[in-house]
C-alpha cells in the first residue's frame, strides 16, 4: 500500500441551524445570539485544520465538503478566510470539488455569489419536500415558495448543485411523493439525494413518533418509484441514496464510499487517515461547539483517536464500498486496507451462497438482492 496514492478529502462541520428539526440526529444546535461566536469558531477551525497537516504526507485535497448544521449561515468573509487558509496549508487539486450545504430558508443572492467567488463550486440544498404541510411536519424553516426561489438562485449561480429530499414522511402518500419527484426534476439539478426518513434515537421524533408514517409496503413502493422515476429521467443511481447526471457524481462522497482518506475539522467531526502501510487512524472532535472551540484554541480539539485494527478493516471497507451500485475493483481492498481477498474469502463465499454478492473475483459489489438487504450483507463482514 502506498499511502500517498490514497485520495484525500476534507470535511468541515458548521454546527448551527436556525432551529433543530425533529428528525435530525446530526450534531446541530439552534444558533445562539452571541457576539463574535462565528469568528471564534472559524479561528478554531483553522487551528484544528493546522493540526492535521503532519498527518497527510503532503497529499493534495481532492474535495472539501462543508456540512452541518446550516453552513449557508456562515458570513461570506469568514468562509473566504477559512478556504484561503486551507489553501495555504494544503495543495488543492486543480479540479477540486468544494461543496457547501445550504438551507432554502437562509438563501441570499449576494452570499451565494460570494461563496462561488471564494471557490465553492458545488451546492447541496436541503429541500426535503415541496409540500408545505410536510415541511411543517418536519419542522423546516422554509416553505415551498422559498425552496423554488432558492433553487432558481442556485441554478443561476452554480453549474453543479444537489437537492436533498426525503420520502416516507408522516402522512405522505404515493401521489405526494410523485409530486415531489416532478418538482425535483423540474429544478434541473445535476444531482439528487433521496433518503427514506428513519426515526433515529435521541430525536424529537423518537420521543414523539408520528402515528401516520407510511407502512413497510408503501415505503418499498415509494423506494421503487423514486428509483424508476429518476432513472427514467436520465439520472444514474450510483449509490444507495445518490442519483447523478452523467459526470456529476459527488466526488467527496465517492471518496468515502471507496474508503479513501479524509481529514476533518469542526465540532464532532470525524476523520480517517492512513498514516503508514499498517496504520489507519480514526479521530473524533469534541461535539459541543463551545467545548470544541476551547479545546481547539488550547491546541487539541481531538476527543478520541483510535487505530482501526486489522480485524475491523473488512467491515469498515464493506460498510462503504457496498453502498456503490457498481462496487469497486477487488484490488482496492489491498490498496486501501491491510487485507487481501483471501482474508475475507470465507465471508465472501457465504454472501455469494445467499445470493447477496455475485460470483467472480473481479469486483466487490452487492447483487440486487444484496442491496435490498444491505445492512445484513455488511454485517456479514463483522
Amino acid at each position: 500500500m502506498d499511502v500517498t496514492t490514497i485520495p484525500l478529502s476534507l470535511y468541515v462541520h458548521w454546527p448551527w441551524c436556525l432551529q433543530k428539526c425533529p428528525y435530525c440526529d446530526f450534531n446541530s444546535h439552534a444558533l445562539p445570539k452571541e457576539d463574535n461566536l462565528a469568528e471564534r469558531y472559524i479561528e478554531a477551525l483553522i487551528l484544528d485544520l493546522e493540526k492535521s497537516l503532519p498527518l497527510t504526507t503532503n497529499r493534495a485535497l481532492q474535495s472539501i465538503f462543508i456540512g452541518g448544521g446550516t453552513p449557508s449561515l456562515i458570513a461570506p468573509n469568514l468562509l473566504d478566510q477559512f478556504l484561503t487558509r486551507a489553501n495555504d496549508l494544503f495543495p488543492f487539486a486543480n479540479d477540486i470539488e468544494i461543496t457547501l450545504e445550504a438551507n432554502p430558508g437562509t438563501v441570499d443572492v449576494a452570499n451565494f455569489k460570494s461563496y462561488r467567488q471564494s471557490g465553492v463550486n458545488r451546492l447541496s440544498m436541503g429541500i426535503q419536500s415541496f409540500d408545505d404541510c410536510l415541511l411543517k411536519r418536519l419542522g423546516r424553516v422554509h416553505n415551498r415558495a422559498e425552496a423554488l426561489k432558492a433553487i432558481k438562485i442556485a441554478r443561476e449561480t452554480f453549474e453543479n448543485f444537489n437537492l436533498d429530499l426525503m420520502f416516507a414522511l408522516p402522512g405522505q402518500t404515493l401521489s405526494g411523493l410523485k409530486f415531489d419527484l416532478a418538482e425535483a426534476l423540474s429544478a434541473e439539478s445535476t444531482h439528487l439525494s433521496f433518503y427514506q426518513l428513519t426515526i433515529e434515537p435521541n430525536t424529537v421524533f423518537a420521543k414523539h413518533t408520528p402515528n401516520d408514517l407510511p407502512d413497510e409496503d408503501l415505503c418499498a413502493l415509494m423506494q421503487d418509484t423514486v428509483i424508476e422515476t429518476l432513472e427514467a429521467a436520465g439520472f444514474e443511481h450510483y449509490e444507495v441514496s445518490g442519483y447523478a447526471r452523467p459526470g456529476k457524481r459527488c466526488r467527496h462522497n465517492l471518496n468515502y464510499w471507496q474508503f479513501g482518506d479524509y481529514i476533518a475539522c469542526g465540532a464532532g467531526a470525524h476523520s480517517k487517515i492512513t498514516l503508514t502501510n499498517d496504520t489507519i487512524v480514526r479521530e473524533r472532535r469534541f461535539s459541543n461547539p463551545e467545548s470544541f472551540i476551547s479545546h481547539a484554541l488550547a491546541g487539541n480539539a481531538v476527543a478520541e483517536s483510535r487505530v482501526v485494527e486489522k480485524d475491523e478493516q473488512a467491515f469498515e471497507f464493506m460498510l462503504n464500498v457496498l453502498r456503490l451500485k457498481e462496487g469497486v475493483d477487488s484490488a482496492l481492498l489491498t490498496q486501501r486496507t491491510h487485507l487481501t481477498m483471501e482474508d475475507i474469502q470465507e465471508n465472501l463465499n457465504r454472501a455469494r451462497g445467499l445470493g447477496l454478492m455475485p460470483e467472480g473475483a473481479s469486483r466487490i459489489k452487492a447483487t440486487g438482492k444484496g442491496w435490498a438487504f444491505l445492512s445484513d450483507l455488511q454485517e456479514m463482514f463483522l
